[in-house]
């Protein structure tokens, strides 16, 4: 004689099953294929690169986690910005904090944190070699810097004050060529982007003697996935895509997009703990 609960009814194994199914294939419907604008900033966003570049190439793979494919247009920054944040595409990577300019978007978490360095020319064998622990010790110094870069607020500060000697310029290359030249004696620069600009525009004889200090400029420098307030699907959408990233930063994969291959200005490794 079956046992029963009062009220409660038994359900056939093929309803079971059913429901199963159903459940399955209601999961993979949620999967979509996105369509995200951004701007060229080699390495880490370019249509030069077959994964687009490092950060979009991190976008895409916590996207994948998530079960959703990414296809990205390219747009000049500006434009990418203001028609994101009109909906008009489904969101657009990557940016780093900005207040003022976030307003009307959902914010992700980290996709990744820029890597700023002083790049400076080696010294002949027994020459003093660079070294600096706080912005103070940069006085003196003939500092390279792009006059439209966030940078740090203390850095900016201290050349508002005449503490720091920078000589602006309009973008980073130009920055490495008076590097090389000895025109300057240290460029700010993100690491990857230094790298790629070495490879790209000069020789290796060129650019043997540069080295980046080990020291960032900040370790604060965190940089982001945007998506649309507008659209309703958004903040469903940040969730995976922030569950995907957590799931892909447990990989050794991860660490190792950090890098830009075969550059002389790699980050040194950390040591096993």
């Amino acid at each position: 004689m079956e046992n029963r609960v009062p009220g409660v009814r038994r359900i056939a194994p093929q309803i079971v099953g059913a429901l199963v199914l159903f459940s399955g294939l209601s999961a993979v419907a949620w999967a979509e294929d996105l369509r995200l604008v951004t701007g060229e900033l080699p390495p880490y966003a370019t249509h030069e690169r077959a994964d687009d570049g490092i950060a979009l190439h991190i976008v895409r793979k916590a996207f994948a986690n998530a079960g959703s494919t990414v296809s990205y247009t390219f747009k000049p920054w500006t434009r990418s910005l203001e028609e994101a944040r009109a909906g008009q595409w489904d969101g657009t990577a990557y940016w780093g904090k900005n207040p003022s300019r976030d307003v009307g978007f959902l914010i992700s978490d980290n996709v990744l944190t820029e890597q700023w360095v002083f790049l400076y020319r080696q010294r002949t064998e027994g020459g003093e070699q660079f070294n600096w622990d706080s912005l103070a010790d940069l006085k003196g110094q003939r500092i390279a810097a792009v006059q439209s870069y966030t940078y740090t607020p203390e850095f900016w500060e201290m050349q508002k004050a005449g503490t720091l000697k920078v000589e602006l310029a309009q973008d980073d290359l130009g920055n490495l060529r008076r590097l090389v030249a000895g025109r300057v004696d240290l460029a700010v620069i993100e690491r990857n982007v230094a790298c790629y600009l070495m490879n790209a525009h000069f020789t290796a004889a060129e650019v043997a003697g540069l080295r980046a200090h080990p020291k960032l400029l900040t370790n604060q420098f965190t940089t982001h996935l945007m998506l649309s307030e507008k659209l309703p699907q958004s903040a469903q959408r940040m969730k995976a895509f922030n569950q995907g990233l957590a799931q892909l930063k447990k990989t050794k994969d991860y660490a190792a997009l950090l890098q830009y291959p075969r550059c002389s200005l790699a980050a040194p490794a950390k040591p096993a703990n």
